[in-house]
């Protein structure tokens, strides 16, 4: 009786209908208010108590930003289970061989931008969260609901804001139902217990000019620069047991521009990926071992990029303890709906989960549905894997919030 009144909630129409509406909606970063709207209409009209929760970042950005949030409360205290999942996306790029804007469906593949990453992932919290509510009636504890925007964007502001703003500050258990398959190159269902962190930075080179027939005389900041860069891409980097190593990725450079003169000034700049026991303090001590490797004249001095608030500069790895008692409620939850394990895995690299599993210090889970092409053209997820990953979703509720 349960799996039928399920199905009326969770099936393969209900969730096609619903992420073709959302990736009707164009919604890149920065730009997501009539998302919000939608998916505000469609939670209140279920009766699931939703709100706006509008956010200002002065700082950097000046962006004013929504969520949208909400909670089911049990009968009695318990638990309270984050359910976290953006809803904006990255802009188009160029390549697309369907309408990026229009959900084209061939066979279990859905096409269409953040059809992946991640309105898929959305719309299994949306459907998992209203079949709770009108199916199971004695529980305990909460279920917290976030659909924020900006994760897409430098900062992840959104949920940078319920975190800064307290709404946040009670779980004891979240998922994240970023494309974990998807991403990790692994077939559904796989389980990200974890993930890199990193930091964005920009070293700077102060040299010597002189006029370019006689280079002799001054000091090319330029050239330093790459000796640098060489050096840095050389560094011995901690090997994490279960995150593997970070990534150094120069993804700017430059400098002079001063005609028929040796360059004063270079710059390049790096997103740092990073595992357990590297942080800002470790990035510098490795900027300047390769600064003293390469052997240069040049001045160097390392800037981190500006952020919103200290906390929000760069995003810290996490790692879920695998003797967890939520941990084991999600391996059944998952075993239930696909008759085996999930592989355990974890992300390479950041998102919002960075922030929840490393600035709260809760159980985080990554997990999500399959497909391919984020950030790319010809985007596609694969339908099953959404139905699917609405139903672990379900389950997990359960497991964790009703009375035995």
């Amino acid at each position: 009786m349960m799996n039928k009144k399920l199905q009326n909630y969770i099936n393969r129409d209900r969730t096609t209908e619903l992420l073709t509406k959302l990736i009707e909606i164009h919604s890149p970063y920065f730009h997501e208010e009539e998302i919000m709207k939608f998916t505000y209409a469609w939670l209140e009209e279920r009766d699931l108590k939703p709100a706006f929760h509008r956010y200002e970042e002065n700082k950097v950005t000046k962006f004013k930003g929504t969520n949208v949030i909400g909670s089911i409360k049990g009968r009695e205290k318990g638990p309270c289970i984050l359910l976290n999942g953006h809803l904006d996306t990255v802009n188009i790029c160029e390549g697309w061989e369907k309408d990026p804007l229009k959900a084209t469906i061939e066979g279990d593949r859905l096409y269409g931008l953040g059809a992946l990453d991640m309105k898929s992932g959305v719309v299994a919290l949306l459907l998992a969260i209203e079949a709770f509510k009108n199916i199971v009636e004695d529980f305990n504890g909460e279920i917290l609901y976030s659909f924020v925007s900006d994760e897409e964007g430098p900062y992840g502001l959104g949920t940078n804001a319920l975190i800064e703003d307290g709404i946040v500050k009670d779980i004891d258990a979240a998922i994240v139902t970023e494309p974990s398959s998807g991403f990790c190159n692994i077939d559904f269902p796989c389980l990200c217990l974890g993930a890199r962190g990193g930091y964005n930075y920009t070293v700077e080179f102060k040299g010597k000019a002189a006029h370019a027939a006689n280079p002799e005389m001054g000091n090319s900041a330029i050239v330093d620069c790459a000796k640098v860069m060489l050096e840095l891409k050389e560094s011995d980097m901690i090997e994490d047991p279960e995150l593997g190593k970070g990534s150094i990725c120069i993804i700017e450079s430059g400098g002079g521009g001063q005609a028929c003169s040796v360059a004063d000034t270079a710059f390049f700049t790096v997103f740092r990926h990073i595992v357990m026991g590297e942080d800002k303090e470790y990035i510098k001590k490795e900027l300047y071992e390769a600064v003293k490797r390469a052997n240069i004249k040049s001045e160097v001095k390392i800037k981190f990029r500006d952020a919103p608030s200290d906390e929000s500069q760069g995003f810290q790895p996490y790692i879920v303890n695998k003797e967890n008692a939520y941990v084991d409620m999600i391996l059944g939850s998952v075993h239930k709906i696909c008759n085996r394990k999930p592989e355990i895995s974890y992300f390479s690299s950041i998102g919002d989960f960075n922030y929840l599993g490393a600035r709260l210090k809760v159980p985080t889970f990554v997990f999500g549905p399959n497909g391919a092409n984020y950030h790319t053209a010809n985007e596609y997820v694969e339908i099953d894997t959404v139905v699917k990953t609405a139903n672990i979703v379900y389950e997990f509720l359960v497991n964790a919030l009703t009375v035995n």
